[in-house]
C-alpha cells in the first residue's frame, strides 16, 4: 500500500508541475483526497505558518504600492554605480539583502535592468554578474527571517524540542550565504580578470538609464517595514527559551509575527498615501497569495503521505539518511529543482527527515541545499536575467545544464553549506 501512496503523490505533483503556478497547490489538496480514499490519515495543516506568509505578502504588497520596493532599487542603483568595478560582488549582496528584506524574489526582477545597465556603461560583461545575482537571490530567501521556507523550518524545528528554533536557524543562514556569496563573488571577480574575461568583446555606446521618480510615502513605506521586521527579531530572542527574558509571554513568537505584520501593513496603508484597494492587484500579492495556496496543498500532501506511513519509513529509511549527510543534501538540491520552490521541497523533505531521526544541526547545514532552483533553466529570475541582457552575453545552451548560472551557483550553494556546517556545529 505504501508504494501505491507514493505513486499517487508522486502523480499529483507532477501533475500539478505541469498546469504549473496555482494549480501545483490545487494537485496537493486532491492529492490528500485520494490518499484518504485509500485509507491515509490527513496531517496537520500548517495553519498559523501559512497565515504568517499572507501577512507577510500583505505587508510587502502594501509597500510595493508606496513605492517603497521602487525606492530600495533606487538605492541599489546609486550604489552600484558608485562601484562599477566591484559590480560582481556589489550587485549579487544587494539582490541577497534586498530579497532577504522582502522575503521574496519579485525584487529582483526590479534589479536585473540596473545591473545589465551599468554592466554595459563600464563595459563588462554581464553574464557572470547576473548568473551570481540569481543565485544570491535565491539564496536571500534561506536568509530571510520572514520566508516561507524559514517561518516553517523554524516551526517544525522548535517543535522537535531539542534546542534549535527561529533564532538558531537565521544565526546560521544569514552569515552562511552571505559569506559564501562574497566568497565566490571575490573568486570569479579575480578568475575572470586574469583570464580577462570579464570584458564585453564590442564596446557600444549605451546610455545611463533614469532612475524612477520617488513617491513621497516610499521612504516612509520602508521604514515601518524595516522596524516592523527589527521588532519581530528581537521579540523573538526575549522570549526565547534558552534566553529566558521573558518566561510566560502573552503572544508566543509566531503570534507576535502576525500581529506586528498586520500592524506593519496598517500604518503603511494610513500614513503612506496608500489606496488600500489597490494591494491586491500588486504584483507581490498576486505572487505570493499563489504561493501561500501551492505551500498549502504541497505541505498537506506530504505531511498525509508522511503521518500515515512514518513507521515503514523509519524503519527502513532511516539508516542512509543518518549516515550520510552529503546525500541528504543532494536529495534536497535535486527535489529543490524539481519542485520549482525552496518552501514546497523544505515542507515536503525536512519534517520527514526530522522524523526519521535526522539531526536537526545536519538539516539546519543543508538547508542552503533548497536554494538550487538555478540548475533547470527554466525559473523565471533566471529566464529574466537571460531576457534583460540585451548584449547577447547570456545564453541557454542547447543541453539542459550547459548555462552559464549553474556553476556559480552551484559553488554558491555548496560553500553555503559548508559554512552553515561550521556554524551549527559552534552552536550545537
Amino acid at each position: 500500500m505504501i508504494l501505491v501512496q507514493f505513486l499517487i503523490v508522486l502523480v499529483f505533483l507532477f501533475f500539478g508541475m505541469r498546469i504549473g503556478g496555482i494549480g501545483v497547490g490545487f494537485a496537493g489538496g486532491a492529492g490528500v483526497m485520494v490518499l484518504s480514499a485509500l485509507g491515509a490519515t490527513p496531517g496537520e495543516l500548517p495553519m498559523l505558518v501559512i497565515v504568517f506568509i499572507m501577512v507577510v505578502i500583505v505587508a510587502i504588497a502594501a509597500m510595493q504600492e508606496a513605492g517603497g520596493i521602487e525606492y530600495l532599487v533606487n538605492l541599489t542603483e546609486r550604489m552600484l554605480r558608485r562601484y562599477p568595478r566591484l559590480l560582481i560582488i556589489t550587485a549579487p549582496i544587494s539582490t541577497w539583502l534586498l530579497t532577504m528584506m522582502a522575503s521574496t524574489g519579485q525584487v529582483s526582477f526590479a534589479c536585473m535592468p540596473v545591473i545589465v545597465g551599468v554592466a554595459k556603461e563600464n563595459q563588462i560583461r554581464p553574464t557572470r554578474v547576473l548568473s551570481i545575482s540569481v543565485a544570491a537571490s535565491l539564496l536571500g530567501i534561506v536568509a530571510s527571517p520572514i520566508s516561507a521556507a524559514v517561518i516553517f523550518f523554524s516551526g517544525i524545528l522548535e517543535k522537535n524540542h531539542q534546542g534549535w528554533g527561529y533564532i538558531e536557524l537565521i544565526a546560521v543562514s544569514i552569515p552562511s550565504t552571505f559569506l559564501a556569496l562574497l566568497c565566490t563573488s571575490v573568486f570569479y571577480l579575480i578568475w575572470d580578470r586574469l583570464r580577462q574575461n570579464d570584458r564585453l568583446e564590442s564596446p557600444g555606446n549605451y546610455q545611463s538609464s533614469r532612475s524612477a521618480e520617488i513617491r513621497k510615502g516610499a521612504r516612509l513605506s520602508v521604514f515601518f517595514f524595516i522596524t516592523g521586521l527589527v521588532i519581530v527579531l528581537v521579540y523573538a530572542i526575549v522570549v526565547s527559551p534558552k534566553l529566558g527574558l521573558i518566561a510566560n509571554p502573552v503572544l508566543d513568537s509566531g503570534q507576535a509575527r502576525i500581529s506586528v505584520m498586520m500592524a506593519v501593513a496598517l500604518c503603511i496603508t494610513a500614513f503612506c498615501q496608500v489606496n488600500v484597494d489597490k494591494i491586491p492587484a500588486t504584483t507581490v500579492f498576486k505572487t505570493g497569495m499563489t504561493s501561500c495556496i501551492c505551500i498549502l496543498g504541497v505541505a498537506w500532501l506530504g505531511s498525509t503521505f508522511m503521518d500515515s506511513n512514518q513507521v515503514w519509513l523509519q524503519h527502513f529509511a532511516s539508516e542512509w539518511l543518518l549516515d550520510s549527510p552529503v546525500l541528504m543534501a543532494v536529495i534536497i538540491m535535486l527535489a529543490s529543482s524539481f519542485l520549482y520552490s525552496q518552501a514546497a521541497a523544505t515542507k515536503i523533505l525536512f519534517p520527514v527527515a526530522l522524523a526519521l531521526g535526522v539531526a536537526p544541526a545536519t538539516l539546519v547545514a543543508c538547508f542552503p541545499a533548497t536554494a538550487t532552483l538555478f540548475i533547470l533553466p527554466n525559473y523565471p529570475t533566471l529566464l529574466a536575467a537571460v531576457t534583460m541582457d540585451d548584449t547577447g552575453s547570456t545564453r541557454l545552451g542547447i543541453r539542459i545544464i550547459d548555462h552559464p548560472f549553474l556553476l556559480p551557483g552551484l559553488i554558491a550553494t555548496i560553500l553555503s553549506i559548508l559554512f552553515a556546517a561550521g556554524l551549527s556545529w559552534l552552536i550545537i
